[in-house]
């Protein structure tokens, strides 16, 4: 790709387009009451996913751009998960009827910081509370750094069937800017541990664009995490936004890999893994090609979701814990992220939301089209606008942003059929940023398209 556009399209600021409208749309307007009503119009036909928000960490990693704080005694997170368990109650009593629920993910954070006991409760409360189905995938973001045995046996117990470890990179220099010690071996032992505790599915999460990484030390983690045979990896490029994330001003910008290097480095670790036998999904992961994320994407059904790609085809997502983002039918709701007012709105027996958004059909239409985009790096325009009703030629004709991406070939139109060249495909929230009719009042808090 030629370096002028690199230029011109990689330093916009775009949502990752986890969600359409991206989360700085949502408002006060949609509170706790609409989202009780939205609970109880959930048909019990639903298929639903739970994902669970466990906002504290040991240390604080300097990349990090999730919602957590920091805290060395157990007590806070003895308190929290108090009020997760009242959360999870208080949402189960507003569903009129039980909806079966095939996903459950455990984000962070570090949701291993609990006591194992703590997440053995946890767990059987939420097989109290919602229908799980006996084969649903329980899913739990882990650092290696702080996983002890008896946690790795708790999670077994528990009927967690895939682990997502932390790695970012093995490099040393890059590990003591970022404030991530972390030794291969202790990954190496983390993975070995969960295998053992019989949780099949293992993910690993790498970062590029950090500072003072190369293209040689990303590929040299790359083969290193190879030696572990993982079923997943993803691989995202660093997001640097310190006036949203604060500490991120401990990085010295001047370390950062430029534009062109990051895409070198993007390219590099999909080369490696690609001549290791994974197949590439979507914009940042890579699977082994029996994993069901491999099958979702040779098949046309991945999804993308708050946890990025995704096989849940789920038609809601119920979101606990302080910030946890849910999706209904009817909208999106997100609860109050600043632990103590969500801990007190859960005591006083109130719904945590603090805002949300309820969706239009010009929305859901949009949605639709940036989730193929996202997913597939293709969109039959025609056959999604047919599907809501709607006349692609006069959709189409509205998308300024269209015409000058299929001049500088990032896209390529064929009738109503859109499709991103291969050697484009690191532009592909650009192309889906064509259909997003709310852009342009958030980029502040988005991080650089590529």
């Amino acid at each position: 790709m030629r370096e002028d556009l690199r230029t011109l399209y990689g330093a916009e600021r775009l949502p990752r387009y986890t969600s359409y409208p991206a989360s700085p749309h949502f408002d006060a307007a949609v509170g706790a009451g609409t989202y009780a009503d939205w609970l109880r119009a959930l048909p019990g036909a639903a298929t639903t996913s739970l994902y669970l928000h466990v906002p504290f960490c040991r240390a604080m990693c300097w990349y990090c751009g999730c919602h957590t704080s920091v805290t060395r005694h157990d007590a806070p997170i003895a308190d929290y998960l108090a009020a997760l368990r009242a959360e999870t109650v208080l949402v189960a009593g507003h569903l009129a009827r039980s909806p079966r629920v095939r996903h459950v993910h455990f984000g962070g954070g570090t949701p291993t910081i609990m006591a194992p006991d703590a997440f053995r409760d946890l767990v059987a409360l939420l097989r109290d509370s919602f229908p799980l189905d006996p084969d649903a995938e329980v899913a739990v973001e882990i650092d290696p750094r702080t996983l002890n045995p008896a946690m790795t046996r708790a999670l077994g117990e528990a009927g967690v069937t895939r682990a997502s470890l932390g790695v970012q990179s093995f490099d040393p220099a890059v590990q003591e800017a970022i404030r991530r010690r972390q030794g291969y071996d202790v990954t190496e032992a983390a993975v070995a541990g969960l295998r053992a505790a019989g949780i099949g599915g293992i993910n690993l999460d790498l970062i590029y664009g950090l500072p003072h990484q190369t293209v040689a030390s990303c590929v040299d983690t790359v083969r290193q995490c190879l030696g572990l045979r993982p079923d997943r990896l993803a691989v995202f490029g660093y997001a640097h936004v310190p006036s949203f994330k604060k500490h991120q001003r401990r990085i010295d910008e001047a370390a950062l890999p430029d534009g062109a290097t990051r895409q070198a480095q993007a390219e590099a670790i999909a080369g490696t893994l690609g001549q290791a036998g994974y197949v590439r999904v979507g914009l940042d992961h890579y699977a082994l090609p029996g994993d069901p994320m491999a099958v979702a994407h040779a098949a046309g059904t991945l999804r993308r979701n708050f946890q990025g790609y995704t096989t849940d085809p789920s038609e809601a997502l119920i979101g606990l814990g302080a910030s946890a983002i849910g999706r209904l039918p009817q909208g999106y709701v997100q609860n109050d992220p600043a632990v103590r007012a969500y801990a007190g709105r859960v005591a006083r027996g109130e719904l945590a939301t603090l805002k949300g958004y309820a969706l239009t059909p010009d929305d859901r239409l949009r949605a639709e089209l940036i989730e193929r985009v996202m997913c597939d790096f293709a969109v039959d325009v025609g056959a999604v606008c047919r599907s809501h009703g709607r006349d692609p030629d006069a959709l189409l004709a509205t998308l300024p942003r269209l015409p000058a991406l299929a001049a500088h070939g990032l896209v390529r139109r064929k009738g109503t059929f859109l499709g991103i060249p291969d050697d484009a495909r690191g532009f592909v929230r650009n192309v889906a940023a064509a259909f997003d009719a709310h852009l342009g009042t958030s980029a502040a808090i988005h991080s650089r398209a590529a």
